[in-house]
């Protein structure tokens, strides 16, 4: 495994109060308070939402699929356009997922191998193929201010076995992705995701294993995908005080909000915004396809 080489830091620590803290994340499309909830706009926008409405509603980054906008309309096309700001009209910072998670969604429509995934498209069946460096390059050519690696998530409850060799994948993928994101302009960033599921023992190795690599910032990945929220939790605070930095987190509920914030995560997304217009919280129903959690943390 490569040992970590120094990286630009983007982010400013202000404030901590426990594990919780607050800060500043500075990004090629401007600032991300910190800490953040990011509304999740799949294909690169917001269901029956206008993003001055996105904007006001406190929210200073979005979150795009890498997997649906390579599909549909494609990243050689936005990147044609401009870039995804310039394509969706959100002039903010954005974060694109690596795939990783229709690597188990799609479960009935892929193939795992040491080099890559390969899909049949949701769409029409044709055959796609999502290695870490081309899950780079769709994502540098989507224009997102942060990235993340390729990475294997695994359903809960599941043998520990599978769990173990789903995060070896993943930090042998980290590997890759971050060789391939080398050449990203200055400014942009790149995150690992700690895999592990359920076994602490193995979050921990992840998380240190992705250390050693070294990233801008690291993603709590593969929660809320089967767990219950104690275990989730649970999951969150083993992980995250190994973790130097930007941390990311994917949420359900506004408990788990607050929860995995106070455990200091910094960036979190999920199916929140959407949960919230269903129960008529929210003035309009927003856009949320992703049922897994993760949480994320930039490296200081």
């Amino acid at each position: 495994m490569n040992h970590s080489t120094s990286l630009p830091n983007h982010f400013e620590l202000l404030a901590t109060d426990g594990p919780a803290r607050t800060g500043r994340l500075t990004t090629p499309h401007g600032v991300v308070r910190t800490p953040a909830f990011m509304p999740v706009g799949t294909a690169g926008a917001m269901k029956g939402v206008h993003w001055r409405e996105v904007r006001e509603a406190g929210a200073d980054i979005v979150l795009g699929n890498t997997y649906h906008l390579m599909l549909r309309p494609g990243a050689e096309r936005v990147a044609g356009l401009g870039g995804l700001q310039a394509f969706t009209g959100w002039n903010g910072p954005m974060l694109t997922d690596s795939g990783g998670f229709q690597v188990m969604s799609l479960a009935e429509l892929r193939k795992v191998s040491e080099t890559a995934v390969t899909f049949r498209s949701h769409i029409d069946g044709a055959k796609v193929e999502l290695s870490p460096e081309r899950s780079i390059e769709v994502q540098r050519l989507l224009g997102s201010d942060i990235a993340m690696q390729m990475d294997e998530c695994v359903r809960l409850p599941a043998e520990r076995a599978d769990i173990e060799r789903a995060m070896r994948l993943s930090l042998r993928w980290a590997e890759r992705s971050k060789r391939a994101f080398e050449t990203a302009p200055a400014g942009y960033m790149l995150f690992g995701i700690a895999q592990g599921g359920d076994v602490p023992e193995l979050r921990q190795a992840s998380a240190r294993g992705l250390v050693e690599i070294g990233f801008h910032g690291y993603a709590i990945g593969g929660l809320a995908v089967g767990e219950p929220q104690s275990v989730m939790l649970a999951m969150i605070e083993e992980v995250a005080p190994v973790l130097p930095d930007v941390r990311v987190s994917a949420l359900g509920t506004d408990a788990v909000v607050d929860g995995c914030l106070a455990s200091g995560a910094d960036l979190a997304w999920g199916r929140l915004t959407a949960q919230l217009a269903q129960a008529d919280q929210l003035p309009a129903a927003a856009d949320g396809d992703r049922g897994d959690q993760m949480v994320a943390l930039p490296a200081t």
